[in-house]
């Protein structure tokens, strides 16, 4: 019984009372700064919708969500030619509209836009043959323009590949539709053929000229050609190598022209 006696009158007094305010007080404040600090922290209560920002281009749809106070945040790019680069093809997360999940300011909208270029890797063609080499790049939707060097070995091999005049690496990414000039070695032994003047013969006709030649033809430019008619009856105003009287190149030379529709 006494030890009972103790307790509470210890519990009822004043020093007790005064320490166990101060444990109570101290407690409610800790919680409260807690809980108000949470609570700017997470914009607890706010809804923002998130807005359809889809087919609109990137600067647009950053001005839209920046006068929510969202953020937007560019993951890549995906093929979509038939779209104006730029263009957002999809969003994370969905508009609520869509979605119905409001956010919270400051949050970032990630997006896909479109872009007309699609890259692919070259290839290694050296010392690969010529038909092999021209047959790779096609598949590789590249294009391929070849000029001959004189060698006494590789005779028909590729020797080097270019790209806008520089040597090109074997994974360097380019543009889809992209021109590689290949570098053929050919034998010194091989007979040089005469420059046949091609100016003003259409295509169709410059073809059929060089047939009987061991030389080959590549148009570098049509004018005015939106179709295979056009740049089959097109009318060539320059050629290279240039005619001149006499002039000799080694056998397998491709000669590039430029032409104009008439």
């Amino acid at each position: 019984m006494k030890f009972f006696q103790k307790l509470k009158a210890f519990v009822w007094s004043r020093h007790f009372l005064k320490h166990s305010l101060y444990i109570v007080l101290t407690y409610i404040i800790v919680v409260s700064i807690v809980v108000i600090y949470l609570d700017q922290y997470t914009n607890h209560g706010e809804k923002i919708d998130v807005p359809n920002v889809v087919g609109m281009k990137t600067s647009g749809a950053q001005s839209k969500l920046e006068a929510l106070e969202l953020k937007i945040e560019v993951l890549d790019s995906v093929y979509k030619p038939e779209l104006p680069a730029g263009t957002i093809v999809s969003q994370d997360p969905l508009p609520t509209s869509k979605s119905l999940v409001y956010v919270k300011s400051g949050r970032i909208i990630r997006v896909q836009v479109s872009k007309k270029m699609r890259l692919v890797e070259m290839p290694s063609l050296i010392d690969k043959s010529e038909r092999i080499s021209e047959s790779i790049l096609k598949n590789r939707g590249l294009k391929c323009r070849k000029t001959y060097v004189p060698t006494s070995e590789s005779n028909g091999a590729v020797l080097r590949q270019l790209f806008n005049g520089r040597e090109i690496k074997e994974g360097t990414k380019i543009p889809v539709g992209s021109t590689i000039t290949l570098v053929v070695g050919q034998n010194n032994e091989a007979k040089p053929v005469t420059v046949i003047d091609l100016i003003g013969l259409t295509i169709s006709d410059a073809k059929a000229r060089l047939s009987g030649v061991s030389l080959q033809i590549s148009v570098g430019a049509c004018d005015g050609c939106t179709n295979a008619a056009d740049s089959t009856n097109a009318v060539i105003y320059s050629q290279s190598p240039e005619f001149i009287e006499g002039e000799t190149v080694p056998s397998g030379t491709t000669i590039m022209v430029s032409a104009e529709k008439r």
